[in-house]
């Protein structure tokens, strides 16, 4: 009798095997396409503690600014001003000194018309006529500062802006206001001479005296 050779049915793999195979391939598939890299991920807002540090150093830089600001205005205020009469004061020293220096009768003016053109801000020598003659003043002085200029004009607006304040409040200064106005219409404004030297340390003295009068408001 022949032998049968009967070959056993090899078993096919578990069909459940395969899935989850399946399974893990596309799980690292989706995981190698969908990572985020560190250069797509978004920044991470401010936390309250940077913000509050921010906000922190804002107000410190704008305290101390104010502080600045407020020590920079008490120390101006606090800084002393130039009554009228040590300006008047100083204007008489200017005009004892020698006459012949040079600039002498210059920043004699000079002073002079800064100190009555201040004056003029005072309420009770607020007048149509004062403001006038100021501005006269003003524009005779305002080139001084060129070769050659003529010290005249500013001399006779100077004498003439006394004569207004004083008839706006000190009738008893009418005669020396009177005498400045004649000796300013005297004068060459050179100081070429001993003698324009002489009359510009006249004129300069007498109106120094006049602005010490002027200086206080007349009660």
């Amino acid at each position: 009798m022949a032998d049968i050779n009967i070959q056993r049915k090899k078993s096919a793999p578990s069909p459940w095997l395969l899935v989850v195979l399946a399974a893990v391939l596309l799980a690292g598939a989706a995981y190698f396409f969908l990572k985020t890299g560190p250069a797509d991920e978004p920044t991470p807002p401010a936390g309250p503690g940077t913000t509050g540090a921010a906000l922190g150093a804002d107000t410190t830089a704008q305290r101390t600014l104010e502080a600045a600001t407020t020590a920079n205005d008490s120390a101006a205020a606090a800084a002393p001003l130039e009554s009228s009469s040590d300006a008047a004061a100083s204007l008489t020293s200017q005009a004892a000194t020698n006459p012949a220096a040079p600039d002498y009768a210059l920043n004699g003016l000079q002073k002079l018309a800064g100190q009555l053109v201040a004056l003029t801000d005072r309420d009770d020598l607020r007048d149509p006529t004062i403001t006038e003659q100021r501005d006269n003043l003003t524009s005779a002085t305002s080139r001084l500062g060129e070769p050659n200029a003529s010290l005249r004009p500013g001399f006779v607006a100077a004498a003439g802006l006394i004569r207004a304040m004083q008839q706006k409040a000190y009738p008893e200064m009418e005669g020396v206001a009177n005498d400045l106005v004649s000796l300013a219409g005297q004068l060459s404004g050179r100081s070429a001479t001993a003698a324009d030297q002489q009359q510009n340390q006249q004129f300069l003295t007498q109106a120094a005296a006049a602005v010490r009068v002027l200086s206080e408001p007349n009660r």
